[in-house]
């Protein structure tokens, strides 16, 4: 039989051995796969517009109290009956007497719809301070007064009669004074 000579079963057998090692060191270098990428995510979806809603204009509410006044001194008449009903258990009633605290004539501008839109001493009681506040407080609190519907909008004095006990009456509704 024939025998292979050593020196060429060495180099077959080390050129196996390197081409092993050549394969386990190559695949030793490789990594792993890389994971598959994440799904991109879903595409945003459209945001409608917003749709604007234009409410219909709002027509003021009619004026409750209306005045058929025909002048601004048959106004106050109308406002002076407005001002006792809204501030009752502040009218002086009967006579007054001689010596008031207070006497204040104010001027009352109304707009059409009844609101107060200014006051002006024509005879302020610059020595009560806080009867004028206090008369200035109650004829703003009484609006909206009866809507001059008219006139369209009115000035009106009226003259007010302020006893100590914080208690008046209207010159336009006065019973009268001792």
């Amino acid at each position: 039989m024939n025998q292979p000579e050593p020196a060429t079963a060495r180099s077959a057998t080390l050129g196996w051995l390197c081409a092993s090692a050549i394969a386990a060191l190559v695949a030793a270098c490789t990594s792993a796969p890389l994971p598959a990428p994440p799904p991109a995510p879903p595409a945003p979806k459209p945001i409608p517009k917003p749709v604007v809603v234009i409410p219909p204009p709002v027509e003021p509410a009619a004026p409750s109290f209306v005045s058929q006044a025909r002048t601004p001194r048959d106004y106050r008449q109308d406002a002076a009956q407005h001002l006792y009903n809204l501030n009752a258990n502040r009218i002086y009633h009967g006579r007054m007497p001689p010596l008031l605290y207070a006497i204040g004539v104010l001027q009352v501008e109304v707009d059409n719809r009844g609101n107060v839109t200014g006051t002006s001493w024509m005879r302020a009681p610059r020595h009560a301070p806080e009867v004028m506040a206090d008369i200035e407080r109650t004829v703003r609190a009484a609006a909206p007064y009866p809507a001059p519907i008219r006139l369209g909008r009115v000035t009106y004095t009226d003259t007010w009669l302020w006893h100590k006990s914080g208690t008046f009456q209207l010159d336009t509704l006065t019973e009268g004074q001792m």
